[in-house]
């Protein structure tokens, strides 16, 4: 794969992982940030924050199974690195993507997980990154998944784009 563009956008996992992977085709931004943080259209490398919690784990998890998306383990999502690339062809107010939640939109296309990780940190709107680093350990939750307090499901098993600290 091509080296990565030197310009990136830190999500929040699993959200990154499901734009590489080519299912979220749309990453939602405050009207605020798209107008002061100069999004416009252009390759991009995503970065996968080293934040994630277990509410925002299980509120995107649930979201993509009702579009059919079984969302890998907690623990195999990697944090705190370049995951891979994608190409925002336009700012949107609205759009029929059911990923778009607004109020203003990033179109994204040619989706492309990177096959290991990029240590890297993260920044807010797009940020210039440089390789450095470690990826972000687990946190306890995410290794005792699906060991979760009321929960009695089980999310089916799915392979990880890459192993943990790869």
């Amino acid at each position: 794969m091509a080296t990565p563009s030197n310009v990136a956008l830190s999500i929040r996992q699993p959200w990154a992982w499901a734009i590489v992977m080519g299912h979220k085709d749309v990453e939602n931004r405050t009207t605020f940030a798209v107008s002061k943080g100069g999004f416009a259209p252009r390759p991009i490398a995503i970065h996968a924050a080293r934040g994630m919690t277990r509410a925002e784990y299980e509120d995107a998890a649930e979201f993509m199974a009702t579009l059919g998306i079984t969302c890998p383990p907690p623990s195999a999502r990697v944090r705190g690195a370049i995951v891979g690339t994608a190409t925002v062809t336009a700012v949107v107010k609205q759009s029929t993507s059911p990923w778009f939640f607004g109020p203003r939109g990033l179109l994204l296309a040619d989706q492309t997980a990177l096959t290991t990780p990029i240590p890297a940190q993260g920044a807010l709107g797009y940020f210039h990154w440089q390789p450095g680093g470690t990826c972000a350990d687990p946190l306890p939750w995410m290794l005792s998944w699906p060991n979760r307090p009321g929960r009695q499901e089980t999310p089916p098993p799915s392979a990880p784009l890459f192993e943990q600290g790869a």
